[in-house]
């Protein structure tokens, strides 16, 4: 195999641009067919990317369209692990955007069908990819700062949008999932055993009774000893903020940050710099070196870098944060959970 015959599920917001970056930044890839359940939404994102692409209502039928080598899925978070197994029972190569399941009886039984199939399947964990995280985890594999002591992992969104619409537990299973598999991401070989974590709507308490959490800061306990901190919040009024620190027995080590560039404005109102205020430009290289990764791995039958094991360690944490916050107690995570 050359050349990889990816099908798109979702046309929306994250699809739209994955599907302009198959179509034309991954040279391994070619976009062959789009699916979304949306009347028109697949056949305006193939026109819209000016490409020759098979069109789809129905997820399932792209799936079975026996040219498809591997799919994409950037559809809606619940139904993601529907859209996987399907996939590796008509053994397609699998590319799935967080969370890759949003229980552990899916999440379980995608890990198994992966084992039993040996199928390609990546989980679009970003973070893995932007190169600040991914020189800081080569640093600390190779023991230049030491046992990893304490590490943050922190997510600030630019700003609250369709807050009424926002899933129950999303700032869980949606957003602080990516600095759960960051933590783990960190602090390689380690595993998490115990979680607390506090959650409350201070950007729009009116919403809480209906189920809206807003802003969180979990607490992690690792076997290693290790001690961690992740935090979410929907409003960050300076810009998109992502960041991570690891604090060693030798060292410590910084990744990411909100600059749109290295510029730094020195004028009559002090010191300033850009920020970045969307996440497709913050993590332009990452969102765009996720799937040439993916596309290298289906054409050479190569082990991702974000796997379904990692995908379900971030959601056991996610789920024990859940737990904690409605228990106000920290939760023991079991460790591991297999089937």
């Amino acid at each position: 195999m050359n050349k990889v015959n990816i099908g798109l599920i979702g046309a929306g917001r994250m699809g739209a641009f994955h599907g302009e970056s198959i179509a034309y930044r991954v040279p391994q890839a070619n976009l062959y067919a789009v699916a979304d359940p949306v009347p028109g939404a697949a056949e305006n994102l193939v026109k819209k990317l000016n490409i020759d692409a098979k069109t789809y209502t129905d997820p399932l039928d792209l799936i079975q369209d026996p040219q498809v080598d591997a799919v994409v899925i950037v559809s809606p978070a619940r139904t993601h692990a529907r859209s996987v197994l399907a996939a590796i029972e008509h053994k397609k190569a699998v590319f799935c955007e967080k969370p890759m399941a949003v229980n552990l009886e899916e999440a379980n039984a995608i890990v198994q069908a992966v084992e039993e199939t040996n199928t390609v399947m990546q989980v679009g964990f970003n973070r893995r990819f932007e190169k600040g995280f991914k020189a800081a985890h080569e640093e600390i594999v190779s023991g230049k700062i030491g046992t990893p002591q304490l590490i943050k992992s922190t997510t600030r969104d630019p700003k609250l949008n369709r807050a009424e619409s926002i899933p129950e537990w999303t700032i869980f299973l949606e957003t602080l999932i990516h600095d759960f598999d960051t933590l783990m991401y960190l602090n390689p070989g380690a595993k998490p055993v115990e979680v607390y974590a506090m959650a409350d709507a201070l950007i729009r308490p009116d919403l809480k009774e209906s189920g809206l959490l807003d802003t969180a800061l979990v607490t992690v306990k690792f076997d290693n000893g290790a001690m961690a901190t992740a935090e979410a919040n929907f409003q960050a009024v300076y810009g998109y903020d992502i960041r991570g620190e690891v604090f060693g027995s030798n060292g410590m080590l910084t990744a990411g940050g909100i600059r749109q560039s290295s510029m730094t404005r020195y004028d009559q109102n002090g010191v300033s710099f850009d920020t970045s205020r969307y996440d497709q430009d913050l993590l332009f290289d990452a969102y765009v070196d996720e799937l040439r990764s993916f596309a290298d791995c289906v054409i050479n039958n190569t082990q991702p870098y974000a796997t379904a094991q990692d995908a379900r360690w971030a959601l056991q944490i996610a789920l024990a944060s859940i737990e904690s916050v409605k228990t106000n107690r920290p939760v023991k995570i079991k460790s591991p959970v297999f089937i």
